[in-house]
């Protein structure tokens, strides 16, 4: 079972409470009434060596103690001499009863105890073994050369008295101290049910206070606590709010700046893990494209390779043997590897624009000139294929880019116009005047079958074909609209394809060239 750090702080003072308690009632039972008889034993022995230095005092002055005290022996009279203030005194702070007596006459000089016969019968019952004064039991406590200390216990009154007794200093003033013992039993007993009610009162007050206190310890404890649980769920915002100078405070300003660097940490791993992802899946995507490119050029050179080697195969086997039969083995033969030139070239060309290896060189030209020639070059080609060319601009028409690449992308477009032709075999190239954006606008579209929807995203990848029977059947690699894709996307222009009414549009965009720019 988890028990908090205040109940265990409480049961902490309840048992060091209880350990004192217990030592200090041992205490009292063990030491309280050696101490309380070694207390009356001091005190009686300096009482002694007080009225022995006015005894012989005295003695050296050429009197005697008797000079002290008045001529009866008591204390009625108002003389306070040195002796009567010292007896006085005694019996004022310790209940010290003395009778000094006489050594040579046997009579009392003074005595400062209401029973003075009975006293006189206890010194006379010591020293010289006369009268019984009742005492049933002496314990010897202390004996020197002139006086000896006792424990007496007196059957009538039922108590224990300390007494002294013997000659002071000049050898032969006798005296009797005695000092009543109070029941040390009965003391002890009191002391310990008296400690008990007052350590009882103290524990239940010191567990409240304790538990109330600890309060200040635990509360900051525990907020460190959910501060760390909110941490290792990659909650940074909490933070400690404690001013405490103490350990505690420490603590929580340490744990303040964990969460910081923690937070920033994670962030940077995180932004390098997305960095890391990335280029994985580049890279992914790199190798795709690497298995994909191998993979279609493979395809592409296939049967233009397999053609080339049958048919100088079969002029090496003497096939042909007639001039005719010879002239179109060659003509198949130089007919697929021109295919197959081209192919390379325009793969040439497009790594070189993906790559970003091919600068751009632009100018200030006129699109208008641009598209004439491109349908001067390709006059056979249209006549062969019966096409009408319509032309809606009004030339000049001023831009800004590479001429030879626009001129490149024109004749993408027209060639795979004249390839798709079909209906009223109408190609109609349109040259929209500059819009709000400053950009020309120029169009190619033919007449024939629509593209399907789906397949329209798709033409600008390499090797796509959507028929791929017909591209084969006028030599077409599915690369030169992936060529016209990295031109524009190289001018940072516009570009794209749609179905209209009866047919295709191929289109692109181009800065208009009204303004004089630095050419490079």
């Amino acid at each position: 079972m988890k028990r908090s750090i205040r109940v265990r702080a409480t049961l902490l003072f309840v048992g060091l409470t209880a350990i004192i308690l217990i030592g200090i009632w041992a205490a009292n039972n063990l030491l309280l009434e050696r101490f309380y008889v070694d207390s009356k034993v001091a005190a009686m022995r300096l009482a002694y060596r007080q009225i022995d230095a006015l005894v012989v005092k005295r003695s050296a002055a050429g009197g005697s103690i008797r000079d002290e005290f008045p001529a009866d022996g008591s204390f009625d009279s108002g003389e306070q001499t040195e002796g009567v203030q010292l007896l006085r005194r005694l019996g004022d702070q310790n209940n010290i009863m003395t009778i000094i007596i006489d050594g040579v006459s046997d009579y009392p000089i003074v005595s400062s105890g209401r029973d003075a016969a009975f006293m006189m019968d206890r010194v006379r019952q010591y020293i010289l073994g006369m009268a019984d004064t009742g005492y049933e039991k002496n314990e010897l406590i202390l004996e020197t050369e002139n006086y000896t200390i006792q424990k007496s216990f007196y059957n009538r009154s039922n108590s224990y008295y300390l007494e002294c007794w013997g000659f002071f200093s000049d050898n032969q003033t006798i005296f009797i101290m005695s000092m009543p013992l109070e029941s040390i039993a009965e003391s002890v007993e009191l002391s310990n049910r008296f400690l008990g009610y007052v350590g009882l009162a103290a524990m239940v007050v010191g567990c409240i206070a304790m538990y109330l206190a600890t309060r200040s310890v635990t509360s900051p404890i525990l907020q460190l606590a959910d501060i760390s649980e909110r941490m290792s769920r990659l909650d940074f915002d909490a933070k400690y709010t404690g001013d405490a100078q103490d350990e505690i405070g420490v603590l929580g300003n340490s744990m303040n700046t964990l969460s910081d660097k923690l937070k920033e940490t994670i962030g940077e791993l995180k932004s390098a893990n997305l960095t890391l992802q990335k280029d994985i899946e580049e890279k992914i995507q790199v190798d795709e494209m690497r298995k994909d490119f191998i993979a279609n050029v493979s395809h592409e050179l296939k049967t233009p390779i397999a053609l080339i080697q049958g048919y100088a195969e079969g002029l090496s086997e003497g096939m042909a043997d007639d001039p005719e039969s010879r002239d179109y083995y060659c003509g198949v033969i130089v007919d697929e590897a021109g295919k197959m030139n081209r192919m390379v070239r325009q793969l040439l060309t497009l790594t070189a624009l993906e790559f970003g290896n091919e600068k751009l060189s632009m100018e200030r030209f006129d699109i208008a000139e641009v598209i004439r020639g491109v349908l001067s070059s390709a006059g056979i080609l249209i006549q062969q294929k019966n096409a009408r060319i319509q032309l809606e601009m009004s030339p000049p028409v001023f831009v800004w880019a590479d001429e030879f690449k626009i001129e490149e992308v024109l004749t993408n477009y027209l060639s795979n116009a004249l390839n798709h032709l079909d209906g009223a075999r109408i190609i109609r190239i349109s040259v929209e005047a500059p819009d709000a954006r400053q950009r020309v606008r120029v169009a190619v579209r033919n007449t024939g079958d629509p593209i399907p929807e789906e397949a329209l995203p798709d033409l600008w990848t390499k090797f796509f074909k959507v028929d791929k029977a017909r591209t084969r059947e006028y030599g077409g690699s599915g690369i030169g609209l992936s060529i016209v894709k990295a031109i524009m996307e190289s001018h940072h222009q516009e570009y794209g394809v749609r179905n209209v009414e009866d047919g295709v549009e191929f289109w692109f965009t181009l800065d208009a060239g009204n303004d004089e720019r630095d050419a490079g």
